[in-house]
């Protein structure tokens, strides 16, 4: 029911019930408090020890004293002495509350509840909440909910709602059936919620967060599994049979597909073939040849009499994976017509390039969002493969299943090079099939990796040349484009400056940061990929996907600037050929920290074992940021923290959906009516 039908919750305070998204009583009663405050026994003044310094502590007083105010900077003081039953004394003072003073008459007894710090030799209790004698003994030794508050909300006027919000719902029933909370040994809702908001002690509080984040997993997890089983029966697929020439592509490519590369390739294809449509995720450590895959995947809906599209999330990558092709196009003598489409493109061949797709006559389009645009039209289109987009969420995979002429739908594969925690995967992909490439290509040597500070950089500078000498190349990562307020962070325009001084003139240095016109980054890149340029100086611009296998040295300046993912990323840019690579991170920082990080990314070259810590050290809402997107939007379960919670609700979901993939028997359908509710309130508008 709308909280305006609760005591005291008129329109205004309802109002500000509002602002914390708390419209109905099962909002309130899904409010949970963010900690507990248990009130212990009043103590004695002279039992105060410096143990107590930094604590809360209450003492049973009267007011002893005259009230004094005073100003001190752009703060107003109060401060009065009180006194026990012991006659000993002790001084209360309080910070921008003049007004306290109307209850501090002379003899006035409260108990006096504040933080206890020492002054001068002397013990001050801070900011001490009066509290009526009576009122305190009947809250001591019990655990008190405390609340996320706005402004004109008091804690107990939330307590109060509570109350009464349990008092008119009715909550008896449990959605779960009676086996499921007995087989994972849970108590029921009704429980969890009354002790979660009001528990005797810890024990009963862990009880209540433990059914409660059971519920949370529970209910993501088979809300995805359903959203993943009416994808399958709702959209009629189409069969992309395996091209005989695509397996003798296959076999006359210069080298030998990984072990990892076979995989999945047998689970693409057996996608496109099954009638079914493809929702893929290839997920690929860097440097572990997926572009491959998604090649063979576009020539053979091509080969097929299908069109296919290859969306990249910059011009420069689109620009890289067009060239190579067209390449092997020409270099196998295919009977398939190519198109880049990007924001450069000019107007005249953009509207081309447009009736050649509605027309049929192109097969395949790479670009980069520009693809999505209303004005492209695909004649008979059959696959779509989004590159690097480890920000897809559902509503884009949704809006690129689009509908072709009747009911079919296209197959959609999504690529991704950042490593993702196998926990986290299932939260941001639990939609999809997930094939993993783990392995790099054989002959690939290991990239060695250095952590240094700044005063290395003249043996840094050196070892750059000795590389260049020996025909190589090198990237200079800066955290920023040109001079700003933090002085210590090193800029892409002043460095290129310095660098190209240091090394000298019979070395290019090169710049390249994302403000660039699309056609300048695309003229750096090239003159960088034909060796005309030695060592780019860059923003993390070039962090995805950007292949000069000649590239052998990496350097980072401020390495500390930089996520885990990001800086593995980075590096991924070099060991991409038959050279030795290095990677050396410059940093100065001296926080715990920063050091954890940085020793984890420079001991090891394995993205998902640095995904998994770093997840660890950040949490899974900050991984890519999706705590603040919504992503995440579990109000206690942390897939990180909990993870065994996590994966004992989704085996349980997996099995409910096996057993009755509609929840049509008795015992599911209280289950499937909060189902309902849960994927009414859930937003698809997700955008990582």
């Amino acid at each position: 029911m709308d909280i305006t039908e609760l005591k005291g919750i008129g329109p205004k305070k309802a109002e500000i019930f509002n602002r914390l998204s708390i419209y109905t009583t099962q909002d309130l009663l899904r409010f949970y408090p963010r900690d507990y405050e248990v009130y212990e026994k009043p103590v004695f003044i002279k039992d105060i020890t410096s143990s107590d310094v930094g604590r809360i502590i209450a003492i049973d007083g009267a007011v002893a004293g005259k009230v004094t105010i005073y100003r001190a900077g752009r703060y107003s003081v109060t401060t009065v002495l009180i006194k026990d039953f012991e006659g000993r004394g002790i001084k209360c003072k309080w910070f921008n509350m003049p007004y306290i003073k109307k209850s501090l008459p002379l003899r006035a007894r409260y108990v006096f509840r504040g933080y206890l710090s020492l002054k001068n030799g002397e013990y001050v209790l801070e900011q001490p909440k009066l509290i009526k004698c009576d009122s305190y003994m009947d809250m001591t030794g019990r655990m008190l909910p405390v609340y996320h508050l706005t402004k004109g909300l008091t804690g107990a006027s939330v307590i109060a709602a509570v109350k009464e919000a349990f008092e008119k719902e009715d909550i008896s029933d449990d959605y779960l059936n009676p086996s499921i909370v007995r087989k994972h040994g849970l108590i029921s809702e009704r429980e969890a919620l009354e002790k979660i908001h009001f528990p005797d002690d810890m024990d009963e509080a862990n009880e209540a967060f433990r059914r409660i984040i059971f519920d949370e997993f529970f209910l993501f997890s088979l809300a995805v599994l359903t959203r993943k089983r009416e994808n399958l029966e709702s959209d009629k697929g189409i069969k992309i049979p395996v091209s005989e020439k695509i397996n003798e592509l296959k076999g006359s490519l210069p080298y030998s597909l990984t072990n990892a590369q076979k995989k999945a390739w047998e689970a693409v294809s057996r996608d496109m073939a099954s009638g079914k449509p493809m929702n893929r995720l290839l997920q690929g450590d860097v440097g572990s040849g997926k572009t491959i895959i998604a090649i063979l995947a576009l020539f053979n809906a091509a080969l097929n009499g299908y069109q296919g599209a290859l969306m990249a999330p910059t011009e420069v990558l689109a620009r890289q994976e067009a060239d190579e092709i067209f390449k092997l196009i020409e270099e196998f003598d295919l009977d398939i017509k190519a198109d880049l489409l990007t924001g450069s493109t000019t107007e005249s061949e953009k509207k081309r390039i447009y009736e050649r797709l509605s027309g049929g006559e192109t097969d395949i389009v790479i670009g980069t969002h520009a693809l999505f645009q209303d004005r492209v039209e695909f004649k008979n289109p059959g696959l779509v493969i989004t590159d690097e987009q480890h920000r897809f969420g559902v509503s884009q995979r949704k809006a690129l299943r689009t509908k072709r002429e009747g009911d079919e739908a296209v197959n959609v594969l999504v690529m991704s090079a950042t490593p993702i925690p196998r926990t986290l995967a299932w939260i941001l992909y639990g939609d999809l099939d997930i094939s993993v490439m783990d392995e790099l290509p054989a002959g690939r040597i290991p990239i060695k990796n250095a952590l240094v500070n700044s005063s290395y950089r003249p043996k840094a500078y050196k070892f750059i040349k000795d590389k260049i000498k020996e025909g190589r190349q090198a990237y200079v990562i800066c955290p920023m484009v040109e001079k700003g307020e933090n002085l210590t962070l090193e800029n892409v325009k002043d460095y290129s400056e310095m660098l190209a001084k240091e090394l000298g003139p019979d070395v290019r240095v090169g710049i390249m940061y994302g403000q660039m016109k699309a056609e300048e980054k695309i003229k750096v890149m090239s003159e960088f990929a034909d060796n005309k340029i030695n060592v780019l100086v860059s923003t993390t611009v070039i962090e995805v996907g950007v292949n000069v296998p000649n590239a052998t040295v990496m350097m980072i300046e401020n390495a500390e600037r930089f996520g885990l993912s990001q800086l593995h990323q980075l590096r991924g840019r070099v060991g991409r050929g038959k050279h030795a690579s290095y990677c050396i991170f410059v940093s100065d920082a001296d926080t715990e920290e920063a050091k954890k990080r940085l020793d984890i990314i420079s001991s090891t070259n394995d993205g998902f074992e640095i995904a998994e810590k770093d997840m660890q050290l950040r949490g899974p809402g900050d991984f890519f940021g999706v705590r603040q997107s919504g992503e995440l939007n579990f109000l206690l379960a942390d897939p990180d923290r909990d993870k065994a919670a996590l994966d004992e609700a989704v085996k349980a979901a997996k099995l409910i959906s096996e057993d009755d993939p509609d929840l049509e028997k008795e015992k599911n359908l209280s289950l499937r009516e909060r189902l309902i509710s849960y994927k009414d309130k859930e937003s698809d508008d997700v955008n990582l």
